[in-house]
């Protein structure tokens, strides 16, 4: 598949936005990419949408993590489906800090905002009110659960890649230290910063380091490979928007939705992989499955730890037998 499919995105303005908070903000920009062409019924409605929500560091281009699964002929290929995935609420040229230029006066989100945004967004650029699935990754994943569980009837299937009904413990943790490190600067200023927090970025990034990747992915790589991947992590980062970062991490911290699970009504597919630092199978993808009723569960193994949903094919079959009955 041609990388230029996902380097090339869409940009779109909606026209008003309200959050959860009361506050509203007209004119956001939304980056997009799509993939396919849609089918429309006889009243001209798309029939077969699926929305993929990316992770925390992610934007419209991380739907390529499932391209084996929307390549030509694929499970899910843009020949037969169409694919639509935004950069998200809260994330770098869509609606955030940083891209309005309103820095700490941005409104503060939740992920039931970030799924809001979706919806909005899908309803006033291609007039969709009901899509086919959605996929969520991470994070995204928390957008793609309480999308389902808040709007029942909103999807026909939904599927689950590495993440969670909640955010706790040293999940909770990681992105609270990280969020401690930036507030700590005393340059952030409450979020009103004249400049890049650029040192500051480099050592929260760091702090996140040891999580992506399997344990044994780490204990196998040299000790200089060790300090050049921390290095390289903390370089990427550097250029982050500090308010970016404290935001949709806030908003995270807050989704728990064990709560809401009763509501899901359709199917969902769960993958989980056992060497996931972030969301361990039988923390957070083993108790979900036996809460949402109509679930599947798919386990698999992967050095590459929380990013290994890149290899989803893995459970192709288990996927290829869930989608025979929802499609």
């Amino acid at each position: 598949m041609s990388e230029e499919l996902f380097s090339n995105p869409s940009k779109f303005k909606l026209n008003e936005f309200k959050f959860s908070s009361g506050k509203t903000l007209k004119d956001l920009p939304v980056e997009y990419i799509t993939l396919g062409n849609p089918k429309l019924d006889k009243k001209g409605n798309i029939i077969n949408a699926i929305l993929y929500c990316h992770g925390s560091s992610g934007d419209f281009g991380s739907i390529r993590r499932i391209q084996d699964l929307i390549s030509e002929n694929a499970l899910l290929s843009y020949e037969k489906y169409f694919l639509i995935c935004i950069s998200g609420l809260g994330s770098p040229e869509s609606a955030c800090p940083s891209t309005t230029n309103l820095k700490s006066d941005f409104p503060k989100y939740s992920i039931e905002d970030m799924v809001n945004f979706q919806k909005e967004f899908l309803k006033e650029k291609f007039n969709i009110n009901h899509i086919k699935g959605v996929i969520g990754n991470s994070m995204g994943g928390f957008i793609a659960l309480s999308l389902i569980s808040k709007y029942p009837d909103y999807a026909d299937f939904a599927i689950s890649l590495v993440s969670s009904y909640k955010v706790a413990g040293h999940n909770y943790a990681s992105s609270k230290i990280m969020n401690d490190i930036i507030l700590s600067d005393p340059e952030y200023n409450d979020g009103k910063y004249d400049k890049p927090l650029t040192k500051t970025l480099k050592l929260a990034n760091e702090s996140m380091y040891t999580l992506g990747l399997s344990r044994q992915f780490y204990r196998d790589l040299s000790n200089k490979e060790i300090d050049e991947g921390i290095e390289e992590l903390a370089i990427d980062g550097s250029t982050d928007d500090a308010n970016d970062i404290v935001y949709r991490n806030n908003a995270c911290h807050s989704y728990d939705i064990e709560n809401e699970l009763d509501n899901i009504k359709i199917p969902v597919f769960i993958v989980a992989i056992n060497q996931d630092q972030y969301f361990p199978p039988e923390l957070d993808a083993i108790p979900m499955h036996k809460m949402i009723k109509n679930s599947t569960l798919a386990i698999y193994d992967s050095l590459m730890g929380h990013v290994g949903s890149s290899e989803i094919l893995k459970v192709e079959k288990q996927l290829k037998e869930f989608l025979s009955k929802v499609d």
